[in-house]
């Protein structure tokens, strides 16, 4: 017997197919939107590996054998003792064998004293990348800082949420929702954009406060993100993934970073107390909760290539790093 079936429930069925058959495409969408910043890392990798090659030989050519004077005879062998120190010391840490190197200098009067490698020289991190995404919480390479105050805390997340950068992020997730009807009950066209950025917007200022200022004031943790800026690309890359899952405590000690799961967790969880009914599931709350974790981890890989981003493409200066210690 063929039961038939009431309009409610074939309005139902489909409404579920449809939601079935669009979900592996929107998660292909989130993919791309998380990757596009890996993927522009990627392709600068190559100028960037390039722009090493020459460092490398620099450092080199600084850490080889010095030669002596021949007035002093005398001192050879304190020289060439220091200058294999240095060249040994160059396969681990190029500061160490610059050290070592000035060291050698100073053993053999007479012996003009080295240059610092440009390895040394990296630049450093921008307040705003590109001048419109905030990168308040960067630190650059080698930079000293002391123990972030809680007052500290609140301002920079302060910063990420109310800055003029800001609005980039929101208004890019409220035209991607809007193209892809996330919520069908906010409509569409400019109405329908309006509701999707407020909600943008409310989204990313509560992720701000609770991963960068509630959470890490109760779990004394350092929010700042301090660039690696040596290593390979794969290195650095997964230096800064890294960071999604492990950061620094006030003591300086590695920690779980718990302020950016748990804090975005429950900035997550607030949001289904402005979204419609029909959104408040435990889905879509874990949807949000691991897309604000994965925003938050590839913003850590452009933040960790930015300052050689923006020397290969604007030529800006890259001070001396032991000046900023």
């Amino acid at each position: 017997m063929n039961a038939e079936i009431s309009l409610p429930t074939k309005h139902l069925i489909r409404r579920l197919y449809l939601r079935r058959r669009q979900s592996p495409i929107r998660r292909l969408v989130y993919f791309s939107v998380c990757s596009i910043p890996i993927v522009c890392a990627l392709i600068l990798c190559g100028s960037i590996t390039a722009q090493q090659a020459p460092l490398a030989a620099s450092l080199i050519s600084s850490t080889g054998i010095t030669q002596t004077n021949a007035s002093q005879p005398s001192d050879a062998f304190a020289s060439e003792s220091a200058d294999t120190l240095a060249f040994s010391s160059s396969a681990d840490d190029p500061s160490a064998a610059d050290d070592a190197t000035q060291a050698a200098a100073q053993a053999v009067p007479g012996t003009p004293a080295p240059q610092k490698s440009s390895d040394d020289t990296r630049a450093p991190q921008t307040k705003r990348i590109l001048g419109i995404i905030p990168n308040f919480r960067a630190i650059s390479t080698d930079e000293k800082l002391p123990a972030q105050s809680v007052k500290e805390k609140f301002v920079t997340a302060s910063e990420d949420s109310f800055d003029y950068s800001s609005i980039f992020i929101p208004a890019m997730l409220a035209g991607y929702s809007l193209g892809t009807n996330a919520t069908p009950e906010f409509g569409h066209g400019a109405v329908g954009y309006g509701r999707y950025l407020w909600h943008a917007a409310v989204d990313q200022t509560s992720e701000n406060y609770m991963v960068e200022f509630v959470v890490p004031a109760i779990t004394h943790e350092d929010t700042r993100y301090y660039t690696l800026g040596r290593g390979g690309f794969l290195k650095r890359a997964g230096y800064a993934l890294s960071r999604a899952v492990v950061t620094r405590s006030d003591s300086g000690r590695e920690v779980f970073n718990a302020s950016e799961v748990i804090g975005a967790g429950a900035a997550s969880g607030l949001s289904s107390l402005y979204y419609p009914s029909r959104e408040r599931s435990f889905g879509n709350t874990s949807k949000e909760w691991g897309l604000d974790v994965g925003i938050d981890s590839a913003s850590f890989v452009v933040k960790e290539f930015w300052p050689d981003i923006n020397h290969w493409l604007f030529h800006a200066a890259k001070p001396n790093a032991n000046a900023q210690q």
